[in-house]
């Protein structure tokens, strides 16, 4: 069974955690009061049918849902090692998102070398935000995937474009294997 592992970046408050918890089928008693993630929260489950190659498959997540809070900037290296994915999420209403996404992205991206492909942004609405369109992203992060989420509006959306990004980044993972087994027998 093919394992990734996938980090959820972002400012404080964007709906990381939320997301997350419905990604992993988590229930997580919470008073509805905001409680900002310290340092990061692991969740490990399995997604099947996912279209790898020409099969279907099951697979093993690891689902680091990191926080967007500055004072853990010290553990961003140790939250990238052995990365297979980025998930960048961000609230458009929220002006202050777009100041620090750039800084959280350009650590991320950057201590990982990963490519856009194995990367997607979800510009996440909260309850109650404005939907506008226009969005000032980052130059770095205008190639990336861009998905507009909201689990009000449309939560099977988040459900189907995350298995669509770890069906690709499970089909790289999955070349890679095959081609150091190649190697191997040569």
């Amino acid at each position: 069974m093919l394992k990734a592992k996938i980090v959820v970046i972002g400012p404080r408050e964007c709906g990381k955690s939320v997301v997350c918890n419905y990604l992993a089928e988590a229930t997580e008693q919470s008073s509805g009061d905001y409680q900002p993630t310290q340092g990061v929260r692991i969740l490990e489950f399995e997604r099947s049918n996912l279209r790898v190659g020409n099969r279907n498959i099951t697979a093993e997540v690891e689902m680091w849902d990191c926080s967007g809070d500055k004072c853990f900037e010290a553990c961003w290296p140790a939250m990238c090692k052995d990365t297979h994915g980025i998930i960048i999420m961000f609230n458009p209403d929220c002006e202050s998102h777009e100041n620090d996404l750039e800084a959280i992205c350009s650590h991320f991206i950057k201590q990982t070398n990963l490519r856009e492909s194995q990367c997607v942004m979800f510009l996440h609405d909260k309850p109650g935000s404005r939907n506008e369109d226009v969005v000032n992203l980052p130059t770095t992060l205008t190639r990336v995937h861009q998905v507009r989420t909201s689990l009000d509006d449309g939560p099977e959306l988040i459900k189907k474009e995350f298995d669509l990004f770890l069906s690709q980044i499970l089909s790289t993972l999955s070349e890679k294997r095959e081609q150091e087994e190649l190697s191997i027998l040569n």
